[in-house]
Formats: C-alpha cells, sequence, structure tokens
C-alpha cells in the first residue's frame, strides 16, 4: 500500500485462532477401533487356511481365497489402529499430562499377558505340528519364558528359543511409540496447529505422507509378521493421529477429500497386483530388491496411506442432535461405548482363544467353510463373555488388562 494515501478499505478480518477448548472425543473412531479388533477374530481364523501364511495351527487343506481377502484387511486396518491409537494419545496429553501414563497402561496388560497367555499358541504350535510332543503345559511354561536382550531387532528386546510376542507386537510397538513421543509430544502439537489453516486451504498436502510411507515400505523392507507392513511405517500413522486427525480444519479438508482419495489408493492398490503374483517365481515382494518388488512396496504403503484418509474422511460426519431422527438409539450408544471400551482386552484375548478353537477344529472332517464359522462363532462368544464376566467387573482384572477403574455410569451392552 502507498504511505501517502489514506486507506478508505475495511481491514481484513484476521484468521481466528484455533480453539483451546479440547475437542470432542471421536466417538466413531474408537468404534471403528473396536470392530477392527473384532474384524482381527476373522482375519486370524482365517490364517488358519491360508496356503502362504505359518500360523500357530494349519488345516490340511488351504485356499488362496483367504490371501486375497487378507491383503484387503492388512492395507488399513492395522495402520488405522495405529492413527486412532496416535489420536488417543493426543487425547491423554491434554487431559492427564504425558504420555509415560499411557505407556503405563499399555505396559501392564503387555506383560501379563506375555507371561499368562502367549505361552499357549507356542504350546499348540508344537503340538499340532507333532503328534508325538506330549510335555505338559506346565513344563512348557518356564521354557518359554526363558529370555535374553536381543538389541538388533529394537524394540522387540527380548529374544528366546520359544519366547515371542505373538499378537502383542502392536502393543509393544505402542509403548515405544508413546515413549519416542513424550519429548516431541508439545512441539509436534505446535506445529500441527500451524499447519492446519495450510491444509484447510490445499488439501493435497493431505497426500505427502504417502510419500515417506511409501519410501519407508519400499527401503526398509514389509515384515510379514507385521501384517505387511514395516514396523516405522506405523510409526508415521501414530504421528499423524497425534498431530492431525482431531483438527476441525484438517477434519473439514479431509470430508472433502475422501472420495477422490479412496478411488486413488483402489488405482495404487490395483497396482500392486503383478509384483504380489510374481512372488511365487522367487521374486519376493516383501523383501526382494528388484524393480518390481521396490515398486510393489512403495505402491502398498502409498495406497495405505489412501484408504486411512478415504475412511476417515467417510465416517466423519455432522452427528445429529438428539431431537432429530438420525440420532442413534440409546441402546446403540450404550453399545458403542461398550465396545469402545472393550477393544484393548478384547485385542489382548482373542488370538490364544482363536488358536485354541482352531487346535481343536482342524482335525475335522469338514468342509473349509463349517470349520471356519465355527472357530469365528466360538471364539467371539469366549472372548466376549471372558471380557464382560473375567475383565470388566473385576478391579483387579480391568487394571492387567489397561483398563480404568470401572465408573459408577459405566454399563453393559444391554445396560447390566
Amino acid at each position: 500500500m502507498d504511505r501517502g494515501k489514506t486507506n478508505t478499505e475495511p481491514e481484513p478480518e484476521p484468521e481466528p485462532e484455533p480453539s483451546r477448548t479440547p475437542a470432542p472425543r471421536r466417538r466413531e473412531l474408537d468404534l471403528l477401533r473396536a470392530l477392527v479388533v473384532l474384524g482381527l477374530v476373522f482375519f486370524h481364523a482365517a490364517l488358519v487356511f491360508s496356503p502362504d501364511d505359518d500360523f500357530y495351527v494349519k488345516n490340511r487343506d488351504t485356499t488362496d481365497v483367504v490371501t486375497v481377502l487378507a491383503g484387503l484387511g492388512v492395507i488399513w486396518a492395522m495402520p488405522m489402529l495405529f492413527l486412532v491409537a496416535g489420536l488417543g494419545a493426543r487425547f491423554s496429553i491434554r487431559r492427564r499430562g504425558p504420555a509415560r501414563e499411557r505407556a503405563l497402561r499399555l505396559g501392564v496388560p503387555l506383560v501379563f499377558a506375555s507371561l499368562a497367555l502367549n505361552p499357549l499358541p507356542q504350546w499348540l504350535r508344537l503340538r499340532a505340528a507333532d503328534p508325538a510332543y506330549d510335555e505338559p503345559y506346565w513344563r512348557f511354561w518356564p521354557r518359554f519364558l526363558t529370555v535374553h536382550l536381543d538389541f538388533d531387532d529394537f524394540p522387540f528386546l527380548l529374544d528366546g528359543r520359544y519366547f515371542e510376542t505373538g499378537h502383542l507386537w502392536f502393543v509393544v510397538l505402542l509403548v515405544a511409540f508413546c515413549l519416542l513421543l513424550v519429548p516431541v509430544a508439545a512441539p509436534l502439537a505446535t506445529g500441527a496447529d500451524r499447519a492446519g489453516p495450510v491444509v484447510a486451504r490445499h488439501p493435497a498436502l493431505l497426500l505427502l505422507p504417502a510419500v515417506p510411507l511409501a519410501l519407508i515400505n519400499a527401503l526398509l523392507g514389509m515384515e510379514e509378521d507385521f501384517a505387511g507392513w514395516n514396523r516405522w511405517a506405523y510409526l508415521l500413522f501414530f504421528l499423524c493421529g497425534y498431530a492431525l486427525a482431531d483438527d476441525p480444519r484438517v477434519r473439514a479438508a479431509l470430508r472433502r477429500a475422501a472420495v477422490p482419495v479412496g478411488v486413488l489408493g483402489l488405482v495404487l492398490f490395483a497396482g500392486t497386483a503383478p509384483g504380489f503374483m510374481a512372488a511365487g517365481d522367487g521374486d519376493d515382494p516383501f523383501t526382494a530388491w528388484t524393480s518390481l518388488a521396490l515398486v510393489t512396496r512403495g505402491l502398498f504403503g502409498a495406497a495405505g496411506w489412501c484408504w486411512v484418509l478415504a475412511i476417515l474422511g467417510l465416517l466423519d460426519r455432522p452427528r445429529p442432535r438428539p431431537s432429530e431422527p438420525g440420532q442413534p438409539s440409546g441402546r446403540r450408544r450404550q453399545l458403542w461405548a461398550y465396545l469402545a471400551l472393550a477393544a484393548m482386552p478384547l485385542y489382548v484375548l482373542h488370538q490364544p482363544v482363536v488358536v485354541a478353537f482352531a487346535y481343536g477344529v482342524v482335525g475335522w472332517s469338514a468342509p473349509i467353510v463349517v470349520k471356519y464359522v465355527t472357530i469365528v462363532a466360538g471364539s467371539l462368544v469366549v472372548i466376549l463373555v471372558a471380557y464382560e464376566y473375567g475383565v470388566r467387573r473385576i478391579r483387579v482384572s480391568r487394571f492387567l488388562f489397561g483398563m480404568r477403574p470401572q465408573r459408577r455410569d459405566e454399563r453393559g451392552p444391554a445396560g447390566v
């Protein structure tokens, strides 16, 4: 503006500062987390019949259908769990201080389940592989817990001939990520607040994390033991959840971009098909350094980010007011809240139960469909009953499974 002239135009209104009031908890993401955990029952039961996976108990007959269906889940399910965990860490730090408290709530169930639950699948693996193996469980248990420190596989520091973290790798990584978050939590949150307006004006910036995710998967390799993703790719999902997932400006951009980003994710995922189909020719897409394998892993990483963004945007819709017709009924809201609280205990419980059912079912002379349905249905019933009567209602069990003390207003799915 020329300093010699008087400006008669009104000054533009300053951009409003982001609200410092904590955003309401994303209940739809809590529900999604619980549904993903329950979906793991279906996923791990399917591995019993997969020709490619070294699951604890294997059926004699297998089918390639499982491999295709599993790919549709692994590309987004576990990344979504880590992103939602990052969002949960943001809420936890706002309300209760540093992430150490969250790490403690993860560390207790990790130690408990490693001692009490994880030996069972390994013992059943030995029995399923060798019919002559008759070692009692009480003798195998101390051999499972014979461990030594191994810093080559960080953050998995314990190793042993029979010891494994099993499905608790998710919890191990979350503990590590929460501890890594502590020194950078404040500057990361500040930087995210400043980035919000920029992302709102340029939604295409939401795609930027796809680049490091593609590079991590391509250069460090995909890890079958961690649901097909490299472990450090999950750290990026976790940090993105912490930094951006509850910013209202970013959420608005996500809602607008959900459909085109979802279409892009489908195209990228389709591009991985040649690489994964060539695995039988010795070109392992998880670890090989050929051009095809590198491109396949990179496309998988980018596609996973697009799928997660699309799901976030599609789920994030304005909630009806209590008086409006679209508002969920009181019983349905109660069920959603119940499942949200149950997510961690159900995750800890599910795999030993699935393996135990599979061990008892694979010997049947029945079609694969019958065996699969039996394993899934039986496992769901057992873990839900175990949670309701063995975890949720007992103070000590709640602590061991990472739950806070029960509130007076907490009820079961039917108000019990």
